[in-house]
């Protein structure tokens, strides 16, 4: 029992401190443009950077966790997870900053790829919706505090805090948490290691990813693309027939609430994640708030997300996951299509209704989808099903970034120029459209999945 509280105590700290500096740093982004003299375009990679370095080993990473111990790779993770991020408040540059990020980011995958899997294992089958409902729970409080006390602490004692304020968190609560379980789970132990497919993955991920995040703002973007597709191709191929993969294709097939689960994930993180990074500039630079109250506006969403969260994990425990995951992702495609009519004046009021409409509707759709796609798979598989879910995620959100990338690189001017805000609004505007549309084909993801055996 306390190796069991124990785990789930450092598993919800990390979802929590991690969202936490995800969603600070959104409220962070202006005061870093002042800081370092960059445009949105360029901020953008202080975000995109991390999630590029999270995807690209994520898969090698929860199959070398499945082989030699799902808590030591977690331990890991949390100990440079710490490093780097007290490294990245002593950035001295735009590029030093994106360096470190990227530490972090290769540091996350070490958490994204064996948290849950751990709580999941120490936990009995009828518990499995409510845990997952708190830990998702724990990763909204983080994203409800983010913009509050992340604002709150840029504007009064600059965005360096954020991260010094993270790593005390990871070495307080996290780190001797975990230190103190003497339990280890495999998936596999000392199987084999796929090194080829990983050597594809780890090329494939990022190219794409940075290929189509850079394409409207470097020539050589097109290449980076090409060539990640290529790998791409290489890598499902190869491991559709290696004996041992680092991610088991088969896995989706044959298994349509597995393979539609992940999908309906990856699309509603496309939709939803560059959210608090679009609004931040919207309410900071177009409206005119300073980070503290732009904070307080944008706490909303994740608020309702952390209300509702357990109580939507635990509702997927008797209800069909399909259904309450998809009523989740309707209400997000209704809030969003609202903020496309966003305008220079638009009343604070229906920012904050769209806000919780959001917030309601990722609740629902987070914790039974996460549900659905574990309870889709048998238990020696909840490593690769935990890397796979987080690997929908990351994906999702590099490509909600490269999506704001893209029409940022298209539609913002120079910061001097006259018309930077008129632009930098329609710039929005388009994203928000671009957000809608894949958040209504989501919701036919969700409902294609089938019913679920409870």
């Amino acid at each position: 029992m306390a190796e069991k509280k124990l785990v789930l105590m450092a598993v919800l700290a990390t979802s929590f401190v991690v969202p936490f500096m995800g969603s600070a740093i959104n409220l962070a982004v202006p005061a870093m443009g002042d800081t370092f003299g960059v445009n949105p375009a360029s901020l953008s990679w202080v975000v995109s950077s991390y999630i590029l370095a999270s995807v690209s080993i994520l898969l090698p990473i929860g199959r070398i966790a499945d082989i030699k111990g799902r808590k030591r790779i977690y331990t890991l993770g949390v100990f440079f997870m710490a490093i780097f991020t007290c490294l990245c408040s002593f950035s001295w540059s735009v590029e030093s900053l994106i360096l470190f990020r990227i530490g972090q980011g290769l540091a996350s995958s070490m958490l994204f790829s064996t948290g849950m899997a751990m709580i999941i294992s120490v936990h009995e089958k009828n518990e499995r919706g409510k845990v997952i409902g708190l830990s998702a729970a724990s990763t909204y409080i983080g994203l409800s505090l983010g913009p509050m006390l992340g604002g709150f602490i840029t504007h009064y004692f600059g965005w360096h805090m954020i991260f010094h304020v993270t790593t005390f968190i990871l070495l307080v609560i996290s780190l001797p948490a975990i230190k103190y379980v003497k339990m280890e789970w495999y998936g596999e132990k000392d199987a084999y290691f796929d090194k080829k497919g990983s050597l594809y993955y780890v090329i494939a991920s990022p190219a794409v990813l940075y290929g189509f995040s850079a394409l409207f703002s470097n020539p050589a973007a097109i290449y980076y693309l090409i060539v990640g597709i290529i790998f791409l191709f290489l890598f499902i191929r190869y491991q559709m027939r290696c004996a041992e993969p680092i991610f088991d294709v088969n896995l989706f097939k044959g298994n349509t609430i597995f393979a539609m689960s992940n999908l309906a994930a990856m699309i509603n993180y496309s939709a939803t994640f560059a959210i608090g990074f679009v609004l931040s500039l919207y309410l900071q630079v177009i409206r005119g708030l300073d980070s503290y109250h732009a904070g307080l506006i944008l706490l909303i969403q994740p608020v309702l997300m952390a209300m509702f969260s357990p109580m939507a994990g635990s509702l997927s425990d008797r209800i069909d996951p399909r259904i309450v995951a998809s009523i989740g992702m309707g209400l997000n495609a209704i809030g969003l299509g609202i903020f496309i009519f966003l305008g220079m004046d638009t009343p604070y009021w229906i920012l904050c209704i769209v806000f919780v409409i959001i917030g309601i509707g990722f609740a629902l759709f987070s914790s039974p989808n996460n549900n659905a796609i574990m309870g889709a798979v048998s238990p020696q598989y909840y490593g690769v099903a935990a890397s796979a879910l987080s690997c929908m995620r990351l994906v999702g959100q590099a490509m909600s970034i490269a999506i704001v990338t893209a029409v940022f690189s298209i539609y913002t001017l120079d910061v001097q120029d006259s018309r930077y805000l008129e632009e930098l609004l329609y710039g929005t505007k388009i994203a928000f459209v671009i957000f809608t549309i894949l958040c209504t084909l989501g919701v036919g993801a969700s409902l294609a999945r089938g019913k679920q055996n409870q």
